[in-house]
């Protein structure tokens, strides 16, 4: 089996680059699954029911958040409505949304969980003993299983990935919007990368007009952000896995500019 998983879309540059590239990057990669990060796919902060029908509509099969993915106040009705599109499982209960969800893949099922990293973010609940609860559940369904952690440490992302180590086919990390040259297939096989990267424009700052992140650290006064555009770029993983057993066999980068 095999999954592409996008680093987070950033606005409409994101979104256009999604619907311009994923198409053939399903042809031509044999592609059985697309997840893609969608916390910042509308307007560059959270995501709406309309952006996630688009991104929906452009091959993508699944749809994780994070820490934005309460944003836009009309996502909240429609995250129960929408079987493709998930909120991290480490919300506190009562949350709108779904922990993780199962689709069917090539005849088997397949498992995706989102989840927050709580170093310098929001204090969710703990998210190496959510997916321990999790995966009492999953384990009956799938071995399967596939983890969006978005997170802002580097050593928090490493050590959940060592922590479900042969317990997941692979963990990929979000939300720092810069890809990192450390993927890899741990001992257990469990595929790694610390961060996808990003789906938006390159003449910024992690998608942010570049003027406004200097005003704001030269001033350090509160500045509106907008998503900047120009020169965009697609930044992805391809990850194989074995369906007998839910091991990584591979993982692969691919940073494709868009212009």
């Amino acid at each position: 089996m095999r999954v592409l998983f996008l680093g987070d879309v950033i606005g409409r540059p994101g979104r256009t680059a999604v619907k311009l590239l994923v198409p053939s990057l399903v042809h031509d990669h044999g592609i059985d699954l697309t997840i893609a990060n969608g916390e910042n796919a509308a307007g560059g902060i959270g995501i709406a029911p309309e952006v996630a029908k688009e991104l929906l509509s452009s091959g993508v099969d699944v749809i994780t958040t994070g820490n934005h993915v309460w944003h836009k106040k009309e996502i909240y009705s429609f995250i129960d409505q929408e079987e493709r599109l998930l909120r991290p499982a480490n919300y506190p209960p009562g949350n709108p949304g779904k922990e993780f969800l199962v689709r069917e893949v090539k005849g088997h099922a397949v498992a995706v969980v989102n989840l927050c990293g709580r170093v310098f973010m929001p204090h969710l609940d703990c998210p190496f003993r959510c997916m321990d609860g999790l995966l009492k559940d999953l384990k009956s369904i799938t071995n399967l299983i596939i983890v969006d952690f978005h997170g802002e440490a580097t050593s928090e992302k490493y050590a959940i990935a060592w922590y479900l180590d042969g317990r997941v086919s692979a963990v990929v990390g979000t939300h720092t919007h810069v890809p990192t040259a450390d993927e890899r297939i741990l001992p257990g096989g469990t595929a790694y990368i610390t961060d996808a990267g990003m789906v938006g424009s390159t003449d910024s700052v992690i998608g942010v007009k570049k003027e406004e992140i200097i005003e704001r650290f030269l001033t350090q006064r509160p500045i509106s952000f907008s998503v900047a555009k120009g020169h965009r770029r697609l930044d992805a993983v391809v990850i194989d896995i074995d369906e007998k057993d839910g091991r990584a066999t591979s993982i692969q980068r691919i940073n494709l500019d868009v212009d």
